[in-house]
């Protein structure tokens, strides 16, 4: 059995009407998405992850980014409360899911506001993108809910004039993630902030920000890298690339598109 989960949740039929902020709106084909989720599925099973479904919420546009609903850390799930009033209603179904798995759960609660996908985990730090749709209140309760357990937890601002891109960021991690040996990863670095991350490398492209950490050296990420995954396998790490452009239309990336899970299983 597998040592590795991934919580996982189909593109509904409304996913072209999903949120935009900073992009501009484009035709979004939900046939073409769901073969490419389909295939993005895959990559995950083909390198020793169990995906796992959570259950359809087709009346949330947005609810194929499962990431953005939950946080976990040891085994506490902390569900989030999106800073997005329209995907509230996502996180009933992966609550349930993570409930199934054994997770203690908690929640964010009432007024505060975290989304998944603005928190970026290296080790046992936690780093919280704040002001755009998490906001302070949510930072407080990610503390309160993961630091007894361990965690360091370093809050990093997505407004203000010193952020450069971050402030173009729908989350913390539409703009930066990290390579297995820590280093941050980004089109570049947050302006004014040089020691905010020990390691930061700028990549060539906006998409080769974003990589899901396979094991063994492996990085999933978007084809729409070349260059960044050039880049990649010249430190010695093995790029496997798809094709995930129908969600890259709706702000989307590798890592919003699941939740990975491996502390409750190694």
């Amino acid at each position: 059995m597998p040592s590795k989960k991934a919580l996982v949740r189909r593109p509904g039929p409304r996913l072209a009407e999903g949120l935009v902020t900073h992009l501009k709106r484009t035709p979004v084909d939900v046939r073409l998405a769901l073969r490419q989720w389909e295939a993005y599925v895959g990559a995950l099973d083909a390198h020793g992850w169990e995906t796992l479904e959570v259950e359809p919420a087709d009346d949330c546009p947005d609810s194929v980014f499962v990431e953005d609903a939950v946080v976990a850390f040891r085994n506490v799930a902390l569900i989030a409360r999106p800073g997005a009033e329209p995907r509230r209603g996502e996180t009933a179904g992966v609550e349930e899911a993570v409930a199934r798995l054994g997770c203690s759960v908690n929640r964010v609660r009432e007024p505060g506001t975290l989304d998944g996908g603005d928190i970026l985990r290296i080790g046992d730090t936690l780093y919280v993108g704040r002001g755009g749709r998490t906001d302070a209140e949510g930072v407080r309760q990610l503390r309160a809910a993961f630091e007894p357990l361990g965690a360091r937890v370093v809050a990093v601002p997505l407004t203000g004039s010193f952020t450069g891109s971050f402030a173009r960021a729908l989350h913390l991690k539409s703009a930066v993630t990290a390579l297995p040996d820590g280093t941050v990863i980004g089109r570049e670095p947050p302006m004014g902030r040089p020691s905010l991350f020990p390691r930061f490398l700028p990549v060539p492209e906006e998409p080769g920000a974003h990589v899901v950490l396979l094991g063994d050296g492996k990085l999933l990420m978007a084809a729409s890298a070349p260059k960044s995954a050039e880049l990649f396998a010249g430190l010695g790490y093995d790029p496997v690339r798809v094709d995930i452009s129908e969600f890259e239309k709706l702000e989307g990336c590798v890592t919003c598109l699941s939740v990975r899970l491996r502390e409750l299983y190694v």
